[in-house]
């Protein structure tokens, strides 16, 4: 298959600060195609159900207290070559290392405020969009 599907998360910074939209616009101008999208606000024990792979990690209160703080934005991405291209879109995890006009450079604070989360291989892009979309949910 030519084209394949990521996941993304805006997080609750870039939606308290009203980048959503933003973002969602340079998704969309860097060739994604949105399949789906859901704003929804994680309580914190659905947070540490869907960061469950970093627990006992000593990041894991602080980012599953901070995702859970404010609603959120799941995004289920269409691309060819989905994954990396999102990531690169997406700029690295700390926004003062992030190469200049990456989402989180503009965007994003700080190593947990980073305005964004992306999948970091197929396999966790399907697990992490299927705990926010049922499949009917997701277009064709």
């Amino acid at each position: 298959m030519d084209t394949n599907r990521t996941f993304a998360l805006i997080k609750p910074d870039a939606v308290r600060n009203n980048y959503h939209g933003e973002i969602i616009l340079r998704i969309i101008q860097a060739g994604f195609t949105l399949k789906a999208m859901r704003m929804v606000k994680l309580s914190k024990f659905d947070a540490e159900r869907f960061y469950a792979v970093h627990k006992g990690k000593e990041f894991f209160d602080r980012l599953t207290t901070f995702i859970s703080s404010g609603p959120v934005v799941a995004l289920v991405l269409e691309k060819s070559n989905a994954v990396a291209d999102y990531r690169a879109l997406i700029g690295s995890t700390n926004p003062h290392d992030a190469a200049e006009g990456t989402i989180r450079n503009l965007f994003g604070e700080t190593i947990t405020q980073n305005a964004v989360h992306g999948a970091d291989s197929d396999e966790n892009a399907q697990k992490e969009w299927s705990f926010f979309f049922a499949q009917k949910d997701i277009l064709d």
